[in-house]
């Protein structure tokens, strides 16, 4: 018990650290939003959809979050602007438990017939080969065994930068190298794993939205070829995102899930970023759950996502 607290303790603290410029950022706007008021007004009301607004929620989630309290302002006649932020804290956290975002404590794949099989989403530059890496560390550390699937042939460094993660993590690789057809890679990927007996498979992809005809054909092409191996494959599509460009990564999660068939969100670079809070409205826009958080570069840094940590550590 002694060693699960500690790294339960040592996971909470890196988080707090990774959320602190969103918090600073909100905090101090917040702070400003209520100046020389005693109870919950219009005029705070209004300062506060700024707040959240330039705090990269969005404009969709803020006007709701809003509403909300000015139901509970209605309801309960008097509000203090002291109590503003466990209202705003209550009010988070219902919207992430709507938007299907479960209390996940660890890494975990569901039991499937066959390797469990992500595919992996997602624009360049985002940190997708690096999230790659991290998840695959963090499946072997559970003791599973991980197959990597180069599929995103477009760019040489991507193969490159994903060997480099196949062999610090200790993994093997699957690849053709540059220009080779993607689906013909994870075809390989998906054979060798179910040979292998592995557990987990994740498969990278070319991230490019110049011409989203081209990639929605090229994502259902690799999803069908993954069937001729595993009729349920690809078990997950886990998009990732940026955090730290804020609305654009929301306008990313817009073209991708029109692309394809995106079951799990993972948004890195959150702990380089005063806009966390587009982790808010990423998961209320679309209704997609947040699954894993990047709060740090190191190897460990990539974390399940957890709604009641994330809202403690934003708001405690």
């Amino acid at each position: 018990m002694g060693i699960f607290n500690f790294f339960s303790r040592e996971k909470k603290e890196t988080l707090d650290k990774g959320l602190e410029k969103t918090k600073e950022n909100v905090f101090s706007k917040l702070a400003r939003a209520v100046a020389g008021k005693s109870q919950v007004d219009d005029e705070v009301l209004d300062n506060l959809e700024e707040v959240l607004v330039t705090s990269d929620v969005g404009v969709e989630t803020t006007l709701k979050i809003i509403e909300r309290i000015e139901e509970r302002v209605s309801r309960d006649k008097y509000l203090g602007t002291s109590e503003l932020n466990q209202i705003l804290r209550d009010e988070v956290s219902a919207l992430l438990t709507e938007n299907n975002n479960e209390d996940a404590v660890e890494f975990s794949i569901p039991k499937v017939e066959g390797p469990y099989v992500i595919m992996v989403v997602g624009v360049n530059g985002v940190g997708k080969t690096t999230t790659i890496g991290k998840l695959a560390h963090q499946f072997k550390q559970k003791g599973l065994k991980v197959v990597l699937g180069a599929a995103d042939t477009f760019r040489a460094a991507a193969v490159d930068q994903l060997r480099i993660w196949s062999e610090r993590v200790g993994v093997p690789m699957v690849q053709q190298g540059m220009g080779a057809d993607p689906a013909s890679v994870a075809y390989d990927t998906l054979q060798s794993a179910k040979a292998s007996g592995a557990d987990v498979v994740i498969v990278d992809t070319a991230g490019r939205l110049h011409n989203k005809v081209n990639l929605m054909n090229e994502l259902t092409k690799i999803r069908t070829v993954m069937k001729k191996v595993l009729p349920d494959a690809p078990h997950e599509v886990l998009l990732v995102l940026d955090g730290s460009t804020g609305q654009n990564a929301i306008e990313q999660a817009r073209q991708f899930t029109q692309a394809t068939e995106v079951s799990a969100l993972a948004l890195t670079k959150i702990d380089g970023t005063a806009k966390g809070g587009v982790v808010i409205g990423i998961s209320d826009q679309f209704k997609i759950p947040v699954k894993y958080i990047g709060v740090g570069e190191g190897i460990d840094h990539l974390q399940v996502f957890n709604k009641r940590e994330f809202v403690d550590s934003l708001f405690g």
